[in-house]
């Protein structure tokens, strides 16, 4: 039992480290070989873990074998479009301006209710919206929107607005992100004052579900028990 315990604990860590070393990529967005690299691994892997009688090593093996073959043929793939074509595929228009293009969704070797079931993903519920809807090679579908139905932007409106910045997290579940207060120029002392003037002499840091704050010096804060709230101007409150 310890045998079976130490091996499955092995091939664990060693796929765990394959995945990480091949991308963050989820498996919507996933090329079809990798998609198939990834099967062939994850059936691969519950060999040596199951079976005592096959050694450790022919288990972590082909694993390996199959990680080099995927960064071989990732690279061939940047390295060529045509091989990139043939492994891959490439982008087919589904709907254009004159409706759905039966022959492309036939090649697709899917059927109207797929492309409707993808448009109602991506928030479109009607043909009449739709310009141009792509499948892309990860089988994902895009959409361009006829201009009528495409979103209004702040642009469109001619409205002048800030430029958009990322919120560093401060605190997350009671605990201090230590590594991001120099990145966000505070210290422990600022964000006990701040919650001190913005939720009373009592409130600890322990008690706080999220605090981020961004280059615009405006604070998301929210503690465990209540509602969330939207500070600007943190800076100047301390």
């Amino acid at each position: 039992m310890l045998t079976i315990v130490i091996r499955s604990i092995i091939i664990y860590l060693i796929v765990l480290f394959l995945f990480r070393i091949m991308g963050k990529r989820q498996l919507g967005q996933m090329q079809p070989f990798e998609l198939v690299l990834t099967l062939i691994i994850a059936d691969l892997a519950t060999i040596p873990m199951a079976e005592i009688g096959v050694p450790v090593l022919h288990g972590i093996i082909p694993l390996f074998t199959l990680v080099i073959l995927h960064f071989i043929l990732t690279f061939l793939s940047r390295l060529s479009i045509i091989f990139s074509k043939i492994i891959s595929g490439k982008p087919i228009i589904v709907v254009n301006p004159k409706g759905i293009d039966y022959k492309a969704m036939k090649k697709l070797n899917v059927s109207v209710d797929d492309i409707f079931e993808a448009m109602r993903g991506l928030g479109y519920f009607s043909l009449e919206q739709i310009e141009y809807a792509i499948m892309e090679t990860n089988g994902k579908l895009s959409i361009l929107p006829k201009s009528e139905s495409a979103p209004v932007t702040n642009r469109d409106l001619k409205i002048v607005t800030k430029p958009a910045v990322i919120p560093v997290n401060i605190i997350c579940e009671g605990k201090i992100m230590k590594e991001n207060l120099q990145e966000a120029d505070i210290t422990e002392k600022f964000i006990n004052n701040f919650l001190k003037s913005k939720i009373g002499a009592k409130a600890k840091i322990r008690d706080v579900l999220i605090m981020t704050i961004d280059d615009n010096d405006v604070v998301y804060l929210q503690m465990m028990k209540g509602e969330s709230k939207i500070i600007n101007d943190a800076r100047k409150i301390v």
